[in-house]
């Protein structure tokens, strides 16, 4: 077996229009297709970071909750790596998302912090 790297995480989210919203307009990752599966009921949206596909964004008619923040059994965050934990800290806050406070890692020394998607799965901002 040869791993190469991650393809991509799939996220169900509850409200496709406003997850989309979250994901490309304040985030900013970039649509590379948009498909409606009839059959389904279901749209899936695959996005990119930097020209790379990281994610396909999933609505489902009535999917259950996340069953608990953050240690649930299963994924437990999301994380982006930053070039300036300050200034993404502050920008997310300009488009009122709700952001903890910016922590040590006690084992690197890098700054961090969480906030929570449109459905509450934690995202994490990891300095460079």
């Amino acid at each position: 077996m040869n791993i190469t790297s991650i393809h991509h995480i799939a996220i169900i989210c509850s409200d496709y229009t406003t997850s989309k919203d979250f994901y490309t307009n304040i985030l900013g990752l970039k649509i590379i297709q948009e498909v409606y599966r009839t059959e389904r009921d279901s749209y899936k949206l695959d996005l990119s970071l930097n020209g790379v596909y990281v994610i396909e964004l999933f609505s489902f008619p009535n999917p259950p909750k996340r069953a608990s923040r953050p240690e649930a059994q299963g994924l437990r965050h999301l994380a982006f790596e930053v070039e300036d934990i300050e200034e993404t800290h502050g920008y997310l806050q300009d488009k009122k998302i709700f952001t903890e406070a910016i922590r040590i890692d006690e084992f690197t020394g890098k700054n961090f912090f969480f906030i929570e998607d449109p459905d509450k799965l934690p995202i994490e901002f990891y300095e460079k």
